[in-house]
Order: structure tokens, then sequence, then C-alpha cells
């Protein structure tokens, strides 16, 4: 790998430092560094558009937490480019590397010894009769709530054109495996392994305690239709793009593109699971 490209978290000192260490490193190995416009701002160097950057680069450093990566993946959504995260935030489910592995980490990648795993993303329309208002993706979540009013929210769910269920609350959480682990576990939804081809789809307070949370096939075009809110409501991905929603229009989910993450080789799912979220069943030391 000869043309790397580097992105940092926006207003992180240390990610900041990071990434101009790294850029240096890099380039005293003959490599070909490019940078996103927001990381070069801040370490002062010429940066480009991250759209343009998938194209480019054969590895993509991301250096923060979990929400940077997945700002950054969202441009390489269809792209082959692999995706290293530099874990700088908290849990860092997606960013698993630790910092100070960084440069071993990268020296491993650049010789080839490297493995990804891929992440679908869903893509979501939201209509108004015959007229696409909006669409955009999501790696983690696409989430239906209610916007700036305190009152519930009505809404329809259908799946393969079939009514699935008709709820009363603050919203929907519709999540892939890769965002099993946020925003849906929060809400009471289960966890899925990565290799599961589904969706879950977690009620956020529903009215109805029997409103349950369920699995779909990712497969499946999930619709959701607004018919009760007294304010305008929203669409949120991955918590990062906002869209309002008005009563009468309807949402549009489906599976797409795939992103590639590299990962730790010899490190495993259930391992993550259980450091992170400090689950009982470590493994005992011989003694």
């Amino acid at each position: 790998m000869k043309c790397i490209g580097i992105s940092s978290k926006p207003g992180d000192k240390l990610a900041t430092e990071l990434a101009s260490e790294l850029s240096a490193w890099l380039s005293a190995r003959g490599c070909n560094v490019l940078v996103n416009e927001e990381t070069a701002d801040v370490i002062g160097c010429e940066g480009q558009p991250l759209d343009q950057l998938a194209g480019k680069v054969e590895l993509m450093v991301v250096l923060g937490g979990d929400g940077t990566l997945l700002y950054v993946a969202r441009h390489f959504i269809g792209s082959p480019t692999p995706i290293l995260g530099i874990n700088l935030g908290r849990l860092g489910f997606l960013t698993e590397m630790p910092a100070g592995s960084m440069f071993d980490a990268v020296d491993e990648v650049l010789e080839g010894n490297l493995k990804t795993k891929h992440l679908y993303s869903l893509h979501a329309e939201i209509w108004r009769g015959e007229t696409l208002l909006s669409s955009g993706h999501a790696i983690n979540d696409v989430v239906m709530q209610r916007r700036a009013h305190p009152r519930m929210i009505g809404f329809e769910m259908f799946a393969r054109g079939q009514l699935v269920f008709r709820m009363r609350g603050d919203g929907l959480v519709l999540a892939t495996p890769a965002g099993s682990t946020a925003y849906a576990l929060s809400a009471g939804g289960p966890i899925l392994h990565p290799e599961v081809d589904a969706i879950s789809v977690v009620p956020v307070c529903p009215h109805t305690l029997s409103n349950r949370p369920i699995i779909v096939p990712a497969d499946d075009v999930i619709e959701l239709r607004l018919i009760e809110s007294p304010l305008p409501a929203s669409l949120n991905l991955d918590g990062q793009e906002h869209m309002v929603v008005n009563e009468g229009d309807r949402i549009l989910i489906r599976k797409d593109g795939m992103v590639s993450l590299v990962y730790l080789p010899g490190r495993h799912y259930y391992d993550v699971l259980r450091s992170k979220l400090n689950w009982a069943g470590q493994v005992e030391k011989d003694t």
C-alpha cells in the first residue's frame, strides 16, 4: 500500500497530534498521504473531500471514536478501501485498535497483514405522495422519533408489503448488526452478531408494552408511515444526518452498500463484547 488517507476527530487535540505524527511517519516510509479537509485545516496541509479520498486511497486511517469512524465510513459506502479505526473514544466497538498500537498496526497493514470485516449500510428515503423529499445512508441505525414536542408519535410499520404493527411511542430504531450495540441496545434491543444478515427493529418507549423488539431479514424492504404527530418528527441516520418527517409521509428503508473495516487478528467478537460491556466470564489465567 502506497497511498494512505488520514482523518481525525475535529477539535480533538490528541487526534490532531497523532494525525500529524502519522502523516510524517508514513511520508518517511515513501507513502503518499492524503488528508481530508477538516483534518488538513488543523495540521496545516492541503486536504481533499472525503468523497474524493474514497476513490484514491488504498487504506483510510481514522483517529477518534465510533462517531468519527461512522462519519468517515458513510463516505466510503460501496468502496473496497479498508478503514482502520484508532480508538480515542470511550467504548470503541468499531474503532477497536488502541492508540498506543497505532504505528505497529499501520505497519502490519502496510505489509499486507490485515483482516477485514464487511458491514452493510441502510438506505432511507422519505416520500410525500409520489415525491421523493430526501434520502441518505446509515451504517449503525435509522431512527424515527418525536422531535421538539413532548407528545408521542403514531406510526405504522410494513415489511414485504404487509402490516407488522401500529404503534404510539417516542420512536423506532432500525439497526444493523453493527448498530445493535449502540442506541438499539440502550432501548432494550438484542445484540446481533456481525455475521447475522438481519435488521433489529426496536420500539422506543412504546405506549403499549406488548410492542417488543423483533428481528427481520436484512433483504426485506421496510416502510414506515407517520400517521400521528402534533409537530414534525425526525429521521436520524447514525445520529449525524437529520431529516424532517411530517404526518402522512412514508419512509422506505432497505439494505445497501458495504464498508470494509480492519480488525485485530486473533480478537473475536465475544472477546469484544466481554471487554466493552464488562460481562462476567473472562478467561481464567492458569495459576
